[in-house]
């Protein structure tokens, strides 16, 4: 079974597995109502389904999903960040949203191991713009404190590992900056590339200071990172060249990184998804924080 097809039946159980097989019918129904043409999957499917497409000339991104939340929560976002960097909402509903479809939309996944740098300065350039982005004055967006309450969750988890995350996680939200709108989830395959530019996709919408932001990118392309022998030295580069390019202590950034990884390891276990990315990845920052900081320190 596909990933995606076995994502939407854990998470949802016989309500997912009705959900997927009406889903052609559905498909041709919003295909009929919005005048869409030539759709198709894009590559690498998760929680949602999303297709390429065409309404007239225009090229589009249909996302259809179960989370309807979720997706709700996604177009409130990505209007938020309208004239900062994000794709154009043209419409939405319940479960659905219609999307300027970046062209060429190469993402910045093509860009590992060789152009990493590269990559790094892109999505910093894409994070300083996101982050000019004012937040709204009404708004439902989770605060980060949010999220990182599931690690106060009574769950079956390796003790110290989640209890050292808990400290972390503590001592970042009291000393935290000035909270900005986060895109929350700005990895590899959410920044796509729009003619000579370079757009952000699929945001959360959560708020939360600046530092937040870069983990993702981080802990990021899975599984590929992880393949990689030379993991941990591309981990540290990457928290060196952001903290240069934003302008935000490389320890903060760390510890960031280590929080959040548990946070994704315990969500993972939480959906009945594969965790082992997330335990290996997660033992990988924990032996990185102290000599990291040492290191850090030494060249501060």
């Amino acid at each position: 079974m596909k990933t995606f097809e076995q994502n939407i039946i854990n998470l949802y159980g016989e309500k997912g597995k009705q959900w997927l097989d009406n889903l052609p019918n559905l498909v041709t129904q919003l295909a009929n109502t919005y005048e869409l043409s030539n759709l198709k999957p894009v590559n690498n499917l998760s929680y949602n389904y999303v297709l390429s497409g065409f309404q007239g000339p225009q090229p589009i991104i249909l996302k259809l999903g179960l989370d309807v939340n979720g997706i709700k929560c996604e177009a409130a976002a990505l209007m938020s960040f309208e004239d900062f960097g994000v794709v154009q909402v043209f419409s939405e509903n319940t479960g659905l949203l219609l999307l300027e479809c970046a062209v060429p939309g190469i993402s910045l996944k093509s860009y590992f191991p060789k152009n990493d740098d590269e990559a790094i300065n892109i999505t910093a350039n894409v994070i300083k713009r996101l982050h000019k982005a004012p937040i709204p004055s009404t708004h439902a967006f989770p605060h980060i404190k949010d999220w990182l309450a599931a690690l106060d969750g009574d769950i079956k988890f390796p003790v110290q590992t989640l209890q050292k995350a808990r400290e972390i996680r503590d001592q970042l939200l009291k000393t935290a900056e000035p909270d900005v709108l986060l895109h929350g989830d700005l990895h590899h395959d959410n920044i796509l590339q729009n003619c000579e530019d370079w757009l952000g996709i699929d945001p959360k919408g959560v708020i939360g200071e600046p530092a937040y932001e870069v983990a993702a990118f981080i802990r990021n392309p899975i599984p590929e990172l992880l393949n990689h022998a030379d993991a941990p030295n591309i981990i540290h580069n990457r928290i060196t060249l952001f903290a240069e390019l934003l302008e935000l202590p490389p320890q903060r950034i760390l510890d960031w990184c280590f929080v959040q990884v548990v946070l994704t390891w315990v969500w993972a276990l939480e959906d009945g998804c594969d965790a082992s990315y997330f335990e290996k990845i997660t033992g990988i920052f924990d032996g990185m924080i102290n000599p990291i900081k040492k290191s850090l320190q030494e060249n501060s």
